[in-house]
């Protein structure tokens, strides 16, 4: 087998098929990630921990179970970050916020980090957030901008922004981060790479998120077979996590080699509220033919919902305010300044508003079911612009407020729970990443997924 120069370039599949052959083991791929992380991570601001010590250590244990044909899991020995959202025994997690102490005891795992321990990877660091992940860029008082590999003028977008500039830049193949309202799939858009929000439940979460039924976590690779093993890793349930989803019953790697020619796709440019770049448009637009030259059924049909902007910012602000009340005094001082005024409107809500923005909540999941009766998926560009310059909330010379009215193609789909994956598709003049988003009914995990890499598949070709 050819190995590539840089075993950091390697896909979690590659990797394992090369320790496999005995043509490379985890402890030269950890090595060459950790060799890439020192000569990148300045440049970008990836990760906030970075223990190569601990990782060698895993690696050693990992190779000498390849030695001895004793494998743990499906991605033994392979290179992953984690989210600084993530409990992870032995690290801090101090989720972006000079609020939260690193210097006390953290002996446990949160289900994403037992999960992956017990399958075998190697845990290299974790990735920079936005404090407690509140908006769709990263940059925070404790860590500082996190930026683009592409561009490291640019964001990298959020919140998981760390996650997907480790992944585009060399630094791990695979990630694990959080969409709460698009923030795995924002930053897999902005880098180039894949992001795959589940279905909630699917992958489950202790602690349990303040924001409640709108928080996912999921894998951010560079393929889209990558975030199925990852998948198959992640998705068992969790005692902990009360709304985590029973185990399936079939594999979603086992699932990607369906034939999904004729299924049904409904192609929404706009979903009917959205402003679209017109590069962004135009890659998009461009990519979508491609598919139904190649099988996919296509029409153009929006869902018909309104765009629920008000009600998802209520539900945000209200997770917020709940979330940081529970914070030291003096906290409201030293947080993000963004993240302050969130945390001041959540205040204000009452009960009742609350519960009528799950009800809208609700009515967009009912529209997207009967949708979903004729049209097995639905596409979309998975943001409206590509990145802007980093350091901002939102880009810079518009008349926008707050993140939410540049991601009006994601939060919707948080309000519903709906599996939600983003690929890349193309670039823009200037050379930045467009992704596209491919959303299914709930519990469709399998039939994106596979829908996905058939688009990965024909616009590779």
């Amino acid at each position: 087998m050819d190995i590539p120069t840089e075993p950091a370039a390697m896909t979690a599949v590659e990797l394992v098929t090369a320790y496999s052959a005995g043509a490379l083991s985890p402890v030269e791929a950890t090595r060459a990630v950790l060799d890439a992380i020192a000569a990148r991570n300045d440049s970008v601001n990836a990760y906030c921990l970075v223990d190569p010590d601990r990782a060698l250590v895993q690696a050693k244990e990992s190779e000498a179970r390849w030695h001895s044909g004793h494998v743990q899991g499906l991605l033994d020995g392979v290179p992953i970050s984690i989210k600084d959202i993530f409990l992870t025994e032995g690290w801090p997690t101090r989720r972006g916020s000079t609020s939260i102490q690193a210097d006390v005891p953290w002996p446990v795992d949160s289900p994403v980090a037992a999960r992956l321990r017990a399958d075998g990877l190697v845990f290299v660091g974790k990735t920079t957030t936005p404090e407690l992940a509140w908006k769709a860029v990263t940059d925070s008082p404790l860590t500082g901008i996190t930026r683009n590999p592409v561009d490291p003028s640019k964001t990298s977008g959020g919140s998981s922004g760390g996650s997907a500039a480790a992944v585009a830049g060399g630094m791990g193949p695979i990630s694990v981060g959080t969409d709460g309202g698009g923030s795995v799939r924002i930053p897999a858009s902005f880098c180039g790479i894949v992001g795959f929000k589940p279905t909630h439940g699917r992958i489950p979460l202790y602690p349990a998120s303040p924001f409640g039924p709108l928080a996912h976590a999921g894998p951010m690779t560079r393929t889209v077979e990558d975030a199925a093993l990852l998948m198959d890793i992640l998705s068992l349930p969790d005692p902990r996590d009360p709304t985590s989803l029973a185990p399936t019953v079939t594999t979603f790697r086992s699932q990607l080699a369906r034939d999904v020619r004729g299924c049904t796709v409904a192609y929404s440019g706009t979903l009917g509220y959205v402003d679209v770049d017109s590069e962004v448009a135009a890659v998009v637009d461009a990519a979508v033919r491609r598919l139904d030259e190649a099988g996919l059924r296509v029409v153009t049909a929006d869902p018909g919902f309104t765009d629920p902007l008000e009600a998802f910012e209520l539900l945000w602000a209200a997770g917020a305010a709940t979330m940081l009340s529970r914070f030291p005094e003096g906290t409201r001082e030293r947080v993000d300044p963004g993240l302050g005024e969130v945390w001041d409107q959540g205040t204000t809500y009452s009960a009742v508003d609350y519960l009528d923005a799950r009800a809208i909540a609700a009515e967009i999941g009912i529209v997207m079911g009967a949708f979903h009766t004729a049209h097995d998926v639905l596409i979309t560009p998975t943001m409206p612009i590509p990145a802007f310059e980093a350091g901002h909330d939102v880009p810079p010379g518009s008349d926008l407020r707050s993140w939410p009215q540049w991601t009006g193609f994601t939060y919707p789909f948080n309000m519903t729970q709906q599996p939600a994956i983003s690929i890349p598709v193309g670039t823009t003049a200037e050379g930045l990443p467009v992704g596209m988003q491919i959303i299914g009914p709930r519990h469709s995990d399998d039939l994106v997924l596979a829908v996905a890499r058939f688009a990965e598949t024909v616009l590779a070709s």
